[in-house]
């Protein structure tokens, strides 16, 4: 098949954390199934711009990538996209548009309808009444009644990547037409037999106000003998109120920021945790949990994470409400327990080994895709 991707924006701009990978994830799993995968993305990177050739196939990972310069960054809104848009898409059998609330969707969704082409939406979990009302909720549920109401009206299905995040989406009132849950995965690391440390929690991903990172500062008040490592890119500047936060309650000597980390250092990060904790108000998946279990570091959530009911089922961690004290007494009690840490990071393992590997979910992402050509 070819398969056209279309997403706000790409690889190499890291800074936007666990879609970015799972998009990149997904089209690099499906080129090796040996289809035909375009990306038509742009090249926005934050505050600046990806060093990327413009309006020509870049290969990423047997990926072909189209960059395209968006003059108005906010919405990713970008003439030279939409031209390439109303031009190429009839090329393909099938159009995969990520992100809600964005320019690069409507003019995708508008383009493969003109063409007959069939397109899937993935929300990438945008579609959260509660996040929605925190941040720009007027401008949000204008968008939603102007735009993309009628982008899922005419879509061909919905991809959610986890139930929880379908049972978000089914709140906001707009269409949702043959609705499918696919996971996202990871590229599976090789074991590595090392010994965790004694009392570390580490929280790794995007530092925003959603993460809950404010509260598992607070819960370290209830865990006196853990240390907190915080690592992730602060688009927000975050970093300070957090500070200020550890510092009031008495703790700061026992947080530590790392910035954005990769490559070997996330790895040891995340193999030397004791705990890793990840207690968001929403998270449609959780890519990053993936990460953890694989490395067999036990995990700690709230019901809010897509992954969360998949960590319950294969006892790989705990489930636990986001209150500073709940947190705190669940991360004691696995910081006591060595032996039920290990029971839970192997369990981890064996999930992501069993359900969340890109060869799995590119196959199973293959067939709905298929479905929707006949």
């Amino acid at each position: 098949m070819k398969i056209l991707h279309v997403v706000p924006t790409y690889l190499p701009a890291r800074r936007y954390g666990g879609p970015i990978f799972a998009v990149h994830g997904l089209c690099k799993a499906l080129a090796a199934r040996g289809h035909d995968v375009g990306v038509i993305t742009t090249n926005v990177d934050g505050d600046e711009t990806s060093n990327v050739p413009l309006g020509e196939a870049v290969d990423v990972d047997g990926v072909k990538v189209h960059y395209y310069a968006a003059p108005f960054r906010r919405l990713y809104w970008s003439p030279s996209m939409r031209k390439a848009l109303a031009t190429s898409v009839r090329n393909y059998d099938v159009a995969h548009v990520h992100s809600v609330f964005l320019d690069p969707t409507r003019v995708a969704a508008r383009a493969a309808a003109a063409n007959q082409i069939p397109y899937v939406i993935s929300p990438r979990g945008m579609l959260v009444r509660q996040l929605i009302r925190e941040k720009s909720t007027f401008a949000k549920n204008a968008w939603l009644r102007l735009f993309e109401r009628r982008n899922f009206e005419r879509a061909s299905a919905i991809h959610f990547t986890s139930q929880r995040e379908w049972e978000d989406a089914k709140e906001i009132g707009i269409p949702l037409p043959s609705p499918f849950v696919v996971p996202n995965a990871i590229d599976l690391p090789a074991r590595r037999d090392v010994p965790s440390d004694d009392a570390t929690i580490l929280f790794l991903g995007r530092v925003t106000w959603k993460k809950g990172i404010d509260v598992l500062i607070e819960s370290l008040v209830h865990v006196p003998e853990a240390r907190l490592i915080v690592a992730g890119n602060d688009e927000e500047k975050y970093v300070p109120r957090l500070s200020e936060l550890a510092e009031r309650i008495g703790v700061a000597r026992r947080v530590e920021f790392h910035g954005a980390v990769s490559g070997e250092e996330k790895e040891t990060l995340l193999r030397n945790a004791t705990v890793f904790a990840l207690p968001s108000l929403s998270e449609n998946f959780g890519n990053v949990l993936l990460e953890a279990m694989a490395a067999s570091t036990p995990v700690v959530v709230t019901p809010q994470v897509g992954l969360a009911d998949d960590v319950r089922r294969a006892h790989a961690g705990v489930i636990v409400d986001r209150d500073p004290r709940a947190l705190g007494a669940a991360i004691a009690d696995l910081l006591r327990d060595r032996a039920q840490r290990e029971e839970m990071g192997e369990r981890g393992r064996r999930l992501v080994e069993e359900k969340f590997t890109w060869p799995r979910v590119a196959a199973e992402m293959e067939t709905h895709y298929a479905r929707l050509r006949r």
